[in-house]
């Protein structure tokens, strides 16, 4: 037990304070995010459950689709435009990030009591993607959070790493008891305990420290770093894992929901996702410390090609959770991989903020992503989106995803090699030549006189045959028959 001391009598008593033992009952920073995520996690999975067996799926699949493919279609716009507007107002100010969060956890609780009258009304659907909205907004904010609860770079890697064995274990762990509960009590009581987990979740918010993710405008050096060759094919790749993410999502929310499939299907590949998410967030330290991130990412997309063709040619349900345990697994190893890239690669960029832009920028591939099975059933002559179709197409992007990764790093190699042996290349196209370089400051030189010496002043004797100009006489005018 830590022992208590007074402080020394100076007019008057003292509280009592610890002299030992008080950091055993301090909660880091990093702790109260983690009980945070824990729940945003498991009220996000919840969320997707009761939605399964809603009115969101269970309408004519074309009435389903045009609502749905209208409402992704404006969620872009808190990415795409209103993020880059707010995001550095809000990265400035202290407690900004916190708020976000609070504000996210906390609205995403009103809704879900608002559903819970609306589930079988039209109201259900602005509510869903006002509940998709604040998901993405917590996402972002979460990033910028992360780097604000730990001392550097090293223990950044661990967090990252630890976050995402925490959505793989609450999103398995949710996905559970959530499918027991909506056979039992329906769509209603599941999301009352959705409500609930993102209340308690918003309680934890409130109890994060009030950190400044920025002081200033980003500098040149750090938009330089942020915008090498390496980081932006990285980004590009992970990108296309996030689509991947978005499109699948909503190619097994549509596909399980036909016919007479039950709701816990669904259920099934959302804890079976959420397994994968788990195994990859577990895989990604060990694969960092036998290879390089380049290689995790190119491992991880041809995986993901792999799974879709065997999925495709398997079918079903089987193929549907193998091809969501897969890109479970990229995903989140993925994305560790990434992170660990920005971190190599752009060692003077605010971690905060770089790691939020990067996140909008995802979020706006899981948009785009999940918008494709939606509108393409839409399209004139298309009556449905086969998942096996669906299937082949991820396996489609995620080669491309690994054709072009490869390539632009042998291409980048190339011009590394060619630099340090001083040969030109795309990026420097002088190589070792010593260009002066351009100053727009500087005067230009006095113009140089340069007199150019007569024949006579190099060697006095010479005569030219001429007069002097002095008695020169003009010449005669040339004879009329001259020819």
């Amino acid at each position: 037990m830590a022992s208590m001391t007074a402080a020394p009598d100076s007019g008057g008593w003292r509280a009592l304070r610890a002299t030992r033992g008080a950091e055993s009952f301090r909660i880091s920073p990093f702790t109260r995010l983690a009980r945070t995520h824990a729940f945003a996690v498991a009220g996000d999975t919840l969320v997707a459950l009761a939605l399964a067996d809603s009115l969101f799926f269970s309408i004519d699949p074309s009435d389903a689709r045009l609502k749905v493919f209208g409402y992704l279609a404006l969620t872009v716009a808190p990415f795409a435009v209103v993020a880059p507007l707010i995001g550095p107002v809000v990265d400035r100010t202290k407690g900004g990030r916190r708020w976000m969060v609070l504000g996210s956890q906390a609205f995403r609780a009103l809704i879900c009591f608002l559903m819970i009258d609306d589930i079988d009304g039209l109201l259900l659907f602005p509510e869903a993607f006002a509940l998709l909205v604040f998901a993405k907004s917590y996402s972002v904010s979460k990033s910028a959070l992360v780097p604000t609860t730990v001392a550097g770079d090293d223990e950044l890697v661990t967090a990252n790493s630890r976050l995402s064995l925490i959505s793989g274990v609450m999103g398995f762990t949710a996905a559970v008891p959530g499918a027991i509960l909506l056979t039992v009590g329906g769509s209603k009581w599941v999301l009352g305990l959705a409500a609930i987990v993102f209340l308690v979740g918003a309680a934890f918010a409130a109890q994060l420290p009030a950190a400044k993710v920025a002081d200033a405008d980003p500098s040149d050096e750090e938009r330089a770093e942020l915008r090498s060759g390496l980081i932006l094919l990285s980004a590009t790749a992970m990108g296309l894992l996030r689509g991947i993410v978005g499109f699948l999502t909503f190619l097994l929310a549509f596909d399980l929901r036909g016919g007479d499939a039950p709701a816990w299907n669904f259920g099934l590949v959302l804890a079976v996702s959420a397994v994968g998410s788990l195994a990859g967030s577990a895989m990604a330290p060990r694969l960092r410390r036998a290879t390089s991130e380049e290689n995790i990412l190119t491992a991880l997309l041809g995986l993901t090609a792999i799974a879709g063709v065997v999925s495709a040619y398997i079918g079903g349900l089987t193929g549907a959770a193998l091809l969501a345990a897969s890109v479970g697994i990229a995903a989140s190893a993925g994305k560790q991989a990434f992170d660990s890239i920005v971190q190599r690669d752009a060692p003077d960029a605010n971690r905060g903020r770089s790691f939020a832009r990067f996140e909008t920028r995802f979020q706006l591939f899981w948009v785009a992503g999940a918008i494709i099975p939606v509108v393409v059933p839409l399209l004139p002559g298309v009556d449905e989106f086969p998942a096996p179709v669906g299937f082949l197409g991820v396996a489609v992007t995620a080669g491309f995803a690994v054709v072009s990764y490869k390539a632009g790093s042998a291409k980048l190699e190339q011009n590394a090699r060619d630099r340090d042996r001083g040969e030109p290349t795309l990026d420097d196209p002088f190589g070792d030549l010593d260009v002066p370089e351009y100053d727009e400051t500087a005067e230009a030189p006095p113009p140089t006189s340069v007199s150019v010496a007569e024949p006579s002043d190099l060697d006095p004797t010479f005569d030219d045959g001429l007069e002097s100009t002095e008695t020169r006489a003009t010449p005669a005018p040339p004879p009329d028959d001259f020819t």
